[in-house]
């Protein structure tokens, strides 16, 4: 999905989208300059966010890998 494909998805402002995965809060790669994301990502990303873990590590562990 393109940022405006997901701000729609997520009925947010793209430039929120835009922002979000700048800031890595929310799962989208860089693919030529523009980001991309996976509808089957950010549901994910929807139902952590509807129901975190108590520390918030397993998230971003489990989409940005632990190190």
């Amino acid at each position: 999905m393109t940022p405006r494909e997901a701000a729609e998805y997520l009925s947010v402002h793209v430039r929120t989208i835009c922002r979000l995965a700048k800031n890595g809060d929310i799962p989208g790669r860089k693919v030529g300059g523009s980001w991309r994301f996976k509808k089957g990502t950010l549901d994910q990303w929807l139902s952590w966010r509807e129901d975190p873990p108590s520390d918030g590590k397993e998230y971003k562990e489990r989409v940005h890998g632990s190190k």
